[in-house]
């Protein structure tokens, strides 16, 4: 497929009249063609009016069209092939495994949801039978169910130009949820953005759906995004990216004369907690986990290692002594994109002022390549330096000693909301664990035990989310089914006749649902 530079507002490719973007091979520093003009505003306003137009009949859509909707994006996506590939490594400096990988992921996780749609328990159906005779008053009957909130705008993120860009888990859980979606790409990965983007709307189109379900806007500034959030038409955003960014957009998406709710993933440091026993036991395979799990990606992964914390000793000095060795035999890495190495940079400066280099790794050998960094810290200077527990996105890890396990607790109350808490154990650790374990399910939405953070399995139980900051809503997921219930709000039907319910509602169960009835659940 020939990349045109263009955006798409629902089936109709046009072109921005605002400052280009191009993308940038971040492993050769050179530009790539062809450049990606911005939308205007009232190009948003045509993607939204259509969207608008679009939904109230894709909300409608059976089950069964709807999965077999999301299932014809991923088989789009695959027959891309090596265009796709190609296009994704140069605009992000990945190797092929790691491109071809996050390809299965997309298409495995719009597949996933395919399966809920089917299964229909995102419905959520709640039925309380009219009861006529009960004293003092009579019961109606009532029916509840969960329906779409309206169309959606995600904002693709810089680190996943597949899993969470145009058809990742934003775009595959709303439309699940049967919400048409106003993607804006992000300015790294214009090409791998447009050739997705393509392979949405064709579903769009061979799915006989309306096709304001789906347009894709480019935009260098603010303009396209703040004009997204504040369109009357969007009922909710979906955004993976910094804080400063996802707070932007929370605050103007509050300023609405109708406000909306924004999820926004944005920072964490995922902490790791290394017990008394577990640590006497294995500190050397303790440590050469955790090199590994540091150094996975480049700064591509928002759940890296970034903090350990551990009790003052032998043991500990066993493990930072392992990890002083492991570290400078790691080759440094080509990061996403220059604006990520660069604000990586900055960070282990900015750490490096406050905290103690212990190790680094291979010097760079080309452009934008992140050198890996370790730290150490005591646990009173963590606790007076709010510069210690800024994010860093890449391979950067601070490691804080504390005198005791009422100073662990210290510094595990201090911490900001996170996307997980990892903490390895044997059994001699358990009542030191389980009395801190209060804690950290306050701090974060995913606890790990004797594994590593790195990495997110895209099932029905996960959870990735978490306080803020790792997040502006810490109810909500963006990975996993449950993701679909960020996207829908219930609706209760009284006293309604039975043809004029909706097919999930009616007497029969047409549809087969698995509904609370009367209290009970149906088998």
């Amino acid at each position: 497929m020939t990349l045109t530079g263009t955006m798409l507002i629902g089936q109709h490719s046009l072109c921005g009249n605002r400052d280009a973007i191009r993308a940038i091979n971040p492993a050769t520093d050179t530009p790539l063609e062809p450049a990606y003009a911005g939308g205007n505003a009232e190009q948003v306003a045509q993607a939204c009016a259509l969207a608008w137009a679009a939904f109230d009949g894709y909300r409608e859509t059976s089950l069964e069209a709807r999965a077999r909707f999301l299932e014809a994006i991923a088989a789009q996506i695959e027959a891309l092939g090596d265009a796709l590939i190609e296009r994704a490594m140069a605009e992000t400096g990945l190797p092929q495994a790691r491109i071809s990988g996050e390809r299965g992921r997309t298409c495995a996780q719009l597949r996933t949801f395919a399966r809920t749609v089917r299964a229909g328990e995102w419905l959520d159906v709640r039925v309380d039978s009219a009861q006529p005779q009960r004293q003092p008053l009579p019961r109606p009957d009532l029916r509840q169910r969960h329906i779409a909130l309206g169309p959606v705008a995600v904002f693709g993120a810089s680190n996943f130009p597949l899993a969470f860009s145009v058809a990742g888990g934003d775009t595959a859980s709303a439309l699940a949820a049967g919400c048409p979606v106003i993607v804006k790409a992000h300015g790294a990965h214009p090409g791998t953005s447009e050739l997705v983007g393509r392979a949405v709307a064709q579903a769009v189109k061979d799915c006989g759906l309306p096709e304001g379900v789906f347009s894709l806007l480019y935009g260098a500034g603010r303009e396209v995004g703040i004009a997204l959030v504040t369109d009357p038409r969007i009922k909710a955003v979906g955004f993976t990216g910094s804080r400063s960014g996802g707070v932007a957009l929370t605050q103007a998406a509050q300023a609405r004369p109708e406000p909306i709710p924004v999820y926004a993933e944005m920072s964490s440091i995922n902490p790791v907690y290394l017990f008394a026993a577990a640590l006497e036991a294995r500190a050397e395979n303790l440590a050469k986990g955790f090199v590994a799990s540091l150094t996975q990606g480049a700064g591509q992964f928002c759940t890296n290692p970034g903090l350990v914390m551990a009790v003052q000793g032998p043991a500990l000095e066993r493990f930072v002594s392992t990890a002083r060795a492991l570290l400078p035999q790691c080759p440094a890495q080509t990061m996403l994109t220059p604006g990520i190495f660069q604000a990586y940079e900055a960070g282990v400066g900015a750490l490096a002022e406050h905290a103690e280099v212990v190790a680094r790794g291979l010097g760079a050998t080309g452009p934008n390549q992140g050198q890996a960094h370790l730290f150490v810290t005591q646990a009173s200077e963590f606790l007076s330096n709010a510069q210690l527990q800024a994010e860093v996105f890449g391979a950067a890890s601070l490691v804080v000693v504390c005198a005791d396990d009422e100073q662990v607790r210290q510094v595990s109350e201090h911490l900001e909301g996170q996307l997980t808490a990892t903490l390895h154990l044997d059994e001699a650790d358990l009542a030191r664990a389980k009395a801190l374990l209060p804690v950290l399910e306050r701090k974060a939405g995913r606890l790990l035990v004797n594994g590593w953070p790195t990495g997110v399995e895209v099932c029905d139980a996960m959870v990735h989310g978490g306080p803020f900051p790792a997040t502006s809503d810490s109810r909500s997921t963006s990975v996993g089914t449950a993701a679909i219930q960020r996207f829908l709000r219930p609706v209760c039907y009284q006293d309604f006749p039975d043809e004029l319910l909706p097919c999930a509602l009616q007497a029969g169960n047409p549809l087969l649902l698995r509904r609370l009835l009367d209290g009970s659940r149906e088998v």
